[in-house]
């Protein structure tokens, strides 16, 4: 089995071909590919090559599926007693990709 764990938008994510993953915002339109240069554990066949801190000569090819924003979360803030309410909601965009390959 192949796969890997990469680094992109402050998270680390494990890929493996054919995955689909909703990640921080990327540029590029619907239909583009993307490059992750960012990997930080290689897996194949049995053999585990562990990066210090990335993996050397080892990329994950993707591809951008869809542009879009994420559900909103509400941000509630409030001290007791002394009337102090503020509610604010923020909805994060994202980049839906799917992984092609990893080479």
């Amino acid at each position: 089995m192949i796969y890997a764990v990469i680094r992109t938008g402050g998270k680390q994510y494990r890929v493996a071909p054919g995955d689909m993953l909703r990640i921080e915002r990327l540029p590029g339109e619907v239909g583009a590919s993307v490059e992750f240069e960012e990997v930080l554990l290689a897996a194949a066949d049995g053999a585990i090559r562990i990066g210090t801190p990335l993996v050397e000569g080892v990329r994950v090819h993707a591809e951008i599926v869809g542009q879009g924003r994420a559900r909103k979360i509400l941000v509630f803030k409030k001290k007791r007693r002394k009337n102090y309410r503020r509610r604010r909601g923020h909805r994060q965009a994202i980049t839906t990709v799917r992984v092609t390959e990893i080479t």
